[in-house]
């Protein structure tokens, strides 16, 4: 889903400065998405973190 996300918003001329490459949004995505099948509480809890960061930097 989150690979779904970050293909739309390449295309779009904003995305870069909301959303840096390497970005602390964009860590906890990847190892939210990394742990999904392993450990799902884990993965919600870093797409929350991600989440709250994202609402506190904007």
């Amino acid at each position: 889903m989150y690979t779904l996300f970050t293909q739309v918003f390449r295309f779009l001329p904003f995305a870069r400065a909301v959303a840096p490459v390497h970005g602390v949004a964009h860590n906890l995505m990847e190892r939210a998405e990394a742990r999904a099948g392993r450990n799902p509480q884990q993965a919600q809890e870093l797409r929350r973190a991600a989440r709250a960061y994202l609402s506190v930097v904007r």
